[in-house]
């Protein structure tokens, strides 16, 4: 990783993670949600991958789904913190951009809101692929731009208004046309990305920062502001974040955008796109037109 790209502390990153592990499990609904959907994305795979690294692995709940599903019998289950990576058979505890693995390890990584935190996202893809075996197969969720944007805004708007200036609050996160080309800077074959959009509602502004201290995704940017903050500043958010968005019962949303990653590790088997040039059949026919040279007129 490079020296410069530094976004995230990732000392904080395992500060907090190892706090989430105290918490109880149903406070991680959200991740939930995105390991029943990962493993719905596994089962309409015609594959059994027979050792398998769960990146993130959290307090193990896809690990569980996943041998439910019988798709692993090997699983390895990697995290920043050693409360959540202690609580597995096989855990190991270490950075997805430092991976302890050998080339040609694993037939599947799986990851359920593992890799965000990532200061060097194009490096962890890389590494990924190296460990996967030929054909083994990348599947991957994480939080994506949207995610969080109305307590973005009223938290900026409030710490302008208390404070006469805005710290980052909020993480950044990719977007989808970026994830595609990461996988494909990757090395990775058959890329696909898509994103699904959660929203969850909240009595209040303190309810929804409960939930991300309890599923460890408080603020660990690098250039966050040091020591606590003033009271007033969330009261101030807290009553914008109502009166903008709270329904008539004032409850207010929080949004949280995934974006799915799938990629596969490189193999002869798999399908090739034919050579320029090599089609046996002409579109003009399929699509029932004449053909003609670029340039020339269409007659009326």
């Amino acid at each position: 990783m490079s020296d410069d790209i530094i976004i995230f502390d990732r000392a904080a990153v395992r500060r907090h993670r190892e706090r989430s592990a105290l918490f109880p499990g149903d406070t991680r609904f959200l991740h939930r949600a995105v390991q029943e959907r990962l493993i719905d994305r596994l089962n309409d795979v015609r594959h059994r991958f027979a050792r398998v690294l769960d990146l993130g692995v959290g307090d193990g709940g896809l690990a569980a789904l996943l041998a439910e599903a019988g798709q692993a019998p090997d699983i390895v289950s990697f995290d920043p913190a050693w409360r959540f990576a202690r609580q597995q058979p096989m855990g190991v505890v270490g950075e997805a951009e430092a991976l302890p693995f050998r080339a040609a390890s694993f037939d599947l990584v799986v990851s359920a809101l593992g890799l965000h935190w990532t200061n060097d996202l194009p490096g962890a893809l890389l590494q990924l692929r190296h460990i996967l075996k030929p054909d083994g197969l990348l599947l991957a969720t994480l939080y994506g731009g949207r995610t969080l944007w109305e307590l973005q805004e009223v938290l900026m708007q409030a710490e302008i208004e208390v404070a006469g200036g805005a710290a980052p609050r909020v993480s950044p996160f990719a977007d989808v046309p970026d994830c595609g080309a990461l996988l494909q800077r990757a090395g990775l074959a058959l890329p696909v990305v898509d994103s699904e959009t959660l929203t969850v509602t909240y009595p209040h502004l303190f309810a929804l920062m409960q939930d991300l201290r309890a599923m460890g995704e408080t603020n660990a940017q690098a250039a966050r502001q040091r020591g606590g903050s003033r009271r007033a500043l969330f009261l101030r958010a807290a009553e914008i974040y109502r009166e903008r968005f709270g329904d008539a019962d004032g409850r207010v949303p929080a949004t949280f955008q995934l974006i799915n990653l799938t990629g596969w590790a490189p193999a002869a088997s798999q399908q090739q796109p034919l050579k320029r040039g090599s089609a046996t059949a002409r579109l003009a026919d399929a699509l029932g037109t004449e053909e003609r040279p670029a340039g020339d007129a269409v007659p009326h």
